[in-house]
Parts: structure tokens; C-alpha cells; sequence
């Protein structure tokens, strides 16, 4: 699954636009290295995303198309 899917997906990000943009801008990495959006996520990837002076780390638990608001959660943890 692309990167800015999987961010909109699992709630990490809200909007696709925001994920691409954040790609985009060099603010996402995945794996420690600057993602486009473009790049492919498995289980087992590690993600950080960089808002101002935050910064979310999260490991991919799970990779699927569509879920429930819900179930959003479970396709990731925070690190």
C-alpha cells in the first residue's frame, strides 16, 4: 500500500492531501529515511512523522485497504 494511503488509512493523518504534502515537504520518514509518498509499506515499518516540534513514531502492525474508525488503531503502535 502507498505511504499517504496508509497514513490516511490508519488515522495517522488525516487527509491524503495532508500525507502527500508532509511526504512531499521531507517531514515523514519510514524506516529512518525520507519517504515520497509513493513508497510501499509492509508490517514491520517504522514511521515518523514531523509536525513542528513533534514528532509520532509508530510501527506498522497491519496493512488493509479499508477498516472501521474504530479499528483504525490496530493497524499501528506507537513507539
Amino acid at each position: 500500500m502507498r505511504l499517504d494511503k496508509y497514513l490516511k488509512v490508519s488515522r495517522l493523518i488525516k487527509r491524503r492531501t495532508v500525507a502527500n504534502e508532509a511526504c512531499d515537504n521531507g517531514r515523514v520518514l519510514l524506516n529512518g529515511k525520507a519517504a515520497r509518498a509513493s513508497a510501499e509499506v509492509k508490517p514491520g515499518d517504522v514511521i515518523e512523522i514531523s509536525f513542528g516540534n513533534r514528532s509520532t513514531r509508530a510501527e506498522v502492525l497491519r496493512v488493509q485497504e479499508t477498516i472501521h474508525k474504530e479499528d483504525a488503531g490496530e493497524m499501528f503502535r506507537y513507539l
